[in-house]
Order: C-alpha cells, then structure tokens, then sequence
C-alpha cells in the first residue's frame, strides 16, 4: 500500500471527573487548554478525520467547535481507575461504525498544549514510511528523574536504591549519567493493526508494541495543578502558531 493511501484519524482523550476541576476546559490566554491540542491536530495535515472522546459535554461541545466528532464514553471508562486503552479501542469501535477503520490511530491528550502540528506530521510520515512500526511517540530527556537516582522504601522505612542490580559506584552528576528518556503526554501515533492484536508490547503502555520510535522534543507540560496552566502559557507565548 502507498503511503499517501493509509488512512489517519486523531482522537482527542479527555476525562471530566479530574482532581483539578474541568483542568481541560479551563482558560489559557482566552482560550480553553484542550484547544492547544485539539488545534494542532485539526492544522496537521497527515490527518483525515478527528473524534474527540470524553464522558464530559462540555469538553465534547468544546472539541466540537475546534472541528472534533464527538464520541461519548460510558460511564465505567471515566472513572479515575479506567485505563486509557481501553478508551481508545471503544473510540476505535465507534470510529469504525462511522466510516472504514484508519491505519494508524493519533492520540492526543487534552490535557497538554505542548503539541505542534509539524510535530504530528512528522511522527506520522515515519510510521507511513515503515508500518511494522508499532508507534511513534514524543519523549524528553529528563536525568534529574533517572532512574539510577531513584529510591525505594525498605520495610523498617530507610532508603533503598530502586535499582536493586547495579554494581559499582554511580556518578552523582547527571551529566555523567546514561541518557534518560521519559514518555510525553502529549500525543500518541499508533498502528491500529498492531491495537486490534491483543498483543502486549514494552509495559506499563503494552498498547505501543515494541517497536517503538522516539521523537525527542525538550520538554512536555500535563495539566494537573494549577501551576501548571501558568507553565503551559509560557510555552503556549514562546511556541502557539495559530
């Protein structure tokens, strides 16, 4: 199959039952947080068809004005232990009972603005050019959360290392240590063949397979706190091109 032929939906995510209330709808330079996503999938241009799904109406009516097709989640998948996965192959299976199934699913949070549409573009063609490619995913190197620097807790509550095999002496500079690379929150490019497996690929996210391409930005930004949309307006300033 060529690959201007492969089809790709994005589907937005995004949940209403959150500690930080309505964090995904709240206001960023007068305009709500989802839309920094949302707009960026909707100027991308590998991309054919946009859902958004959400058991909240007001972030359903939110995507919807950005050019989203709503799809309302059940119940059970907004609960704070639901699993995203599980979010996204019901949006798979609604998506499919509106039109032909797409070849590579674009998942993108609601929750973090730190998208672009280049960056969408980009992970997208690599997987076009290569689909035995299982995902293609932002990541950011961050060595002060290394793992080798890490600690778990010992049952009479003193310090371990979370490491339990490692040998010899460890550097205390981060410079020093092996570059660390921790998944971003901000979109997701998958091989839907590779979704509708069953197969479990690299944990805690078995939904991405194994083989798994890395596209390094500096940095990613969730919004969890409050401080967070004050971060977010900074990147949003330096970086949104409408």
């Amino acid at each position: 199959m060529k690959t201007t032929d492969l089809k790709v939906s994005a589907l937005l995510t995004g949940r209403g039952n959150n500690t930080l209330k309505d964090k995904n709808i709240l206001d960023i330079l007068g305009k709500p947080v989802l839309f920094y996503p949302a707009n960026a999938g909707k100027q991308a241009r590998t991309i054919d068809s946009r859902y958004c799904s959400s058991d909240d109406e007001k972030i359903l009516n939110a995507a919807k004005e950005i050019g989203y097709e709503p799809i309302l989640r059940p119940a059970e998948l907004a609960l704070p232990t639901a699993q995203h996965v599980d979010c996204i192959m019901h949006g798979l299976n609604v998506i499919q009972s509106k039109e032909s199934l797409p070849d590579i699913l674009v998942v993108i949070l609601a929750n973090n603005v730190t998208v672009k549409s280049s960056w969408i573009d980009d992970c997208v063609n690599i997987m076009k050019n290569d689909m035995s490619v299982t995902a293609v995913v932002p990541v950011y190197e961050d060595n002060d959360h290394h793992p080798l620097r890490a600690k778990s807790l010992n049952e009479d509550g003193s310090l371990a290392m979370y490491e339990k095999n490692v040998k010899g002496k460890i550097s205390t500079n981060r410079q020093d240590l092996p570059e660390c690379y921790f998944l971003s929150h901000n979109f997701w490019v998958l091989n839907t063949r590779f979704l509708l497996s069953g197969e479990e690929g690299q944990q805690p996210w078995g939904f991405m397979g194994n083989n798994i391409i890395p596209y390094i930005i500096d940095e990613s930004i969730d919004i969890h706190k409050e401080i967070d949309l004050y971060i977010a307006k900074e990147w949003i300033m330096e970086n949104y091109i409408d």
